[in-house]
């Protein structure tokens, strides 16, 4: 048998899967390539602890190197999202540390955002209910979101004397939805209701209470049929493409399809539509 090359060595190591994977601070799935994120404090209305916080970052963090997940969808039990950072195990502990140690949390969970958005599976929220403080900032950081009517979206930071730029809000919130209405909801801490939100563009669509799970399950499935390697660099250039000129990103774009076009998955599509067949994407 002839011994695996340093190269290979190299890239087995990098690579991981997440089946078997066992969540301590939220619920876990991996079924046809869809991983399924459940918030499940659904008594409290899903609020997020430090160390669910943490381990999210950790867990997105190694999305970036697992080949058996091809698109995440995330939701809360019960009828809500998620309520925020948990008042009595966040919020109480954070009045009594000092600067550094504060900054050491805000920049955890500004990790969590960074992990979302550098992990390249797409990412689509499942929001009914509460969506409020923290909970809206990780719909926020998704790629898609599916609300309800009666979703309740609320960055609520000033209403417990902080500012609005939390976690990236005042640099993702305004592509979403424009200026004026981030503005309007970072100032204020208001509610906005599914209509509002689905008018705005926050939400891809409304869909009913009951079959939201469901939609936001195929709308995964049918991404991760999909060409995943191109699907990642999709979503690398969405995010890179922020800061860049238009001629630097019609450059990147130049570059980037092109390492698409040397993808396996791309002779595959050739060939299926040659033949009037149904392409069979393996990622490669």
């Amino acid at each position: 048998m002839t011994a695996p090359s340093s190269a290979e060595g190299l890239l087995a190591g990098n690579r991981t899967t997440l089946e078997g994977y066992e969540a301590r601070h939220f619920g876990w799935s991996l079924a046809d390539g869809v991983a399924t994120i459940m918030l499940n404090r659904p008594e409290r209305k899903n609020p997020l602890t430090f160390e669910s916080y943490a381990e999210l970052r950790d867990l997105f963090r190694r999305l970036a190197y697992a080949t058996d997940v091809k698109a995440v969808v995330i939701h809360g039990a019960g009828q809500n999202f998620c309520s925020g950072g948990d008042v009595h195990e966040i919020i109480g502990p954070l009045v009594n540390l000092p600067m550094p140690e504060l900054l050491l949390f805000t920049r955890m969970t500004g990790d969590l955002v960074k992990a979302m958005r550098h992990c390249p599976q797409p990412i689509i929220a499942a929001v009914d209910g509460v969506c409020a403080g923290a909970g809206a900032i990780v719909a926020m950081a998704s790629d898609m979101r599916l609300g309800t009517a009666r979703s309740k979206l609320a960055f609520l930071f000033t209403r417990v004397g902080l500012a609005g730029c939390d976690m990236g809000a005042c640099s993702i919130l305004p592509r979403i939805i424009g200026q004026g209405r981030a503005s309007e909801l970072l100032f204020t801490g208001r509610s906005a209701s599914g209509e509002e939100g689905y008018a705005w563009g926050f939400y891809n669509r409304l869909c009913e209470p009951a079959q939201l799970v469901a939609e936001a399950t195929k709308l995964a499935q049918e991404i991760a049929a999909g060409p995943t390697f191109a699907h990642g660099i999709t979503k690398k250039m969405l995010h890179q493409e922020w800061s860049m000129s238009v001629d630097e990103a019609i450059e990147s774009e130049a570059q980037a399809q092109a390492i698409c076009m040397a993808t396996r998955d791309f002779e595959r599509a050739y060939h299926a539509f040659a033949a009037k067949t149904r392409p069979v994407f393996q990622g490669d």
